[in-house]
């Protein structure tokens, strides 16, 4: 049996992800961050009412988030964490959030764009047995992000 079939007897059979929340300290430099690196606003915004004191407690205005939408999918982020909070990939919860790109080209371009925007990150690394071509960076809250790409098919040859 292949990775891609299943064999029925799941709870559920996922369709990839619906969306994902992080949790952030101050929603202005975060929401500024992600407006950066994904060169555009969000579409779900009420950051704009994070000092109503009923925000953080109204899920209708995801507390005084915002959200990005992407292909079907969504990140949104939550102002909640007290500052000076930091993110810890060692405790229960997220490890790193990975962001799927079109192609290892997309990757280099991002460098570029990375370094001309002053922002921190590693090195485009080829992860020949995971399929993927990733590069890393960290958001404000130091949440490490991974632009991923699907390794290029060596059998393909472009004419």
């Amino acid at each position: 049996m292949s990775a891609s079939e299943t064999t029925g007897d799941g709870i559920v059979e996922p369709q990839g992800f619906s969306h994902v929340r992080l949790t952030v300290t101050d929603i202005a430099r975060s929401k500024a961050f992600y407006e950066q690196l994904f060169g555009t606003a969000p579409g779900s915004d009420f950051s704009d009412q994070i000092d109503d004191p009923t925000v953080r407690d109204d899920p209708w205005r995801t507390y005084g988030g915002c959200s990005f939408t992407f292909h079907g999918q969504t990140l949104g982020l939550r102002p909640v964490a007290p500052a000076g909070d930091r993110f810890d990939p060692d405790r229960v919860g997220l490890d790193h959030l990975s962001l799927r790109v079109s192609s290892v080209d997309d990757l280099h371009r991002a460098v570029g764009r990375l370094d001309a925007a002053g922002i921190a990150h590693g090195e485009v690394t080829d992860l020949e047995p995971f399929g993927l071509v990733i590069l890393s960076l960290q958001d404000p809250d130091d949440i490490n992000l991974e632009l991923a790409a699907p390794r290029p098919d060596p059998a393909r040859q472009d004419d």
